[in-house]
């Protein structure tokens, strides 16, 4: 099992024909993605990379059975995107894009409130369940199957910890990127969530950041419901208050909003708090084994 995608996944790409899009399209299928077409408004009737290329979602849903769509497709344009995914009946939508105006997303998760849809990003590097799908533009050569579920705010973290654990042995059940930016498609309590009931993910990795509270809130909500074990760590510990970081929603607006505040609450909530970013594969194998 895994979590939102799997082996059976159905993926479309939207804004296929487009320079990144193709190459990553490329990278999945390689990687044992099932995609079945894709989107580019005009282009519809021609094949891309072997695949059907349509005008609109709607009509891929309708001809190939997709179930996923992966977006990339530039900011100004992702909102448009991802509510035609979720109006066609797309059961998860990557956002890679990163810079999507907030008053955008703001009108997304608006829109996203009465339809069943899993957002993923903007911001992301995506999501991947090993060997089986991937949607994203993270480089699937350091996944290996595996049992531990990996969620992170941070793309080049959610990589690092990733490869220590599979220097040690330890492969990935799925790993979900929620994405850098203030508001979120997916936050952490909903992917601990998914975690937590796929019968095939034994234990947990999180990684976050500073800036905003869902860090804490998903440790104490893994505190009253989960009974797998959580390691975590969080970004930032030497970043200045009320500078950003990296991406748009690393910002201490306040002393819980930094690092070393936040991994002492989560540590107090029953997490396994790494301090150092070179020991998470470490702590996790001697946590989980």
């Amino acid at each position: 099992m895994s979590v939102f995608v799997h082996k059976h996944s159905r993926v479309i790409i939207q804004g296929f024909t487009g320079q990144h899009a193709t190459f990553h399209a490329e990278e999945a299928m390689k990687n044992g993605t099932t995609m079945v077409g894709g989107v580019t408004p005009g282009k519809g009737g021609q094949e891309h990379l072997g695949l059907p290329v349509f005008d609109t979602v709607h009509q891929a849903v309708e001809q190939t059975g997709a179930d996923v769509s992966g977006i990339f497709v530039p900011p100004p344009f992702a909102a448009d995107a991802i509510m035609e995914a979720i109006e066609a009946g797309i059961g998860v939508v990557v956002v890679i894009a990163d810079g999507v105006p907030v008053q955008d997303m703001v009108q997304v998760k608006r829109y996203a409130r009465d339809h069943n849809t899993v957002i993923i990003g903007p911001n992301t590097p995506g999501i991947i369940t090993p060997a089986a799908c991937k949607v994203g533009i993270m480089p699937a050569h350091i996944y290996t199957p595996g049992r531990i579920g990996v969620v992170s705010r941070s793309g080049t973290l959610n990589y690092e910890a990733v490869q220590q654990m599979s220097a040690l042995g330890m492969g990935q059940s799925t790993s979900v990127g929620i994405g850098g930016d203030p508001v979120n498609g997916t936050d952490f309590v909903t992917v601990l969530r998914a975690f937590e009931q796929d019968p095939d993910t034994d234990a947990v990795i999180m990684i976050g950041e500073i800036g905003g509270q869902q860090e804490v809130e998903a440790a104490r909500w893994a505190r009253d419901h989960m009974k797998k074990p959580v390691v975590g760590f969080i970004a930032g510990v030497s970043a200045p208050p009320g500078r950003r970081m990296g991406h748009a929603g690393a910002i201490i607006s306040g002393q819980s909003d930094t690092a070393n505040a936040k991994m002492d609450v989560m540590q107090e909530l029953g997490v396994h708090v790494v301090r150092n970013p070179a020991l998470i594969g470490e702590t996790a194998h001697r946590v989980f084994s």
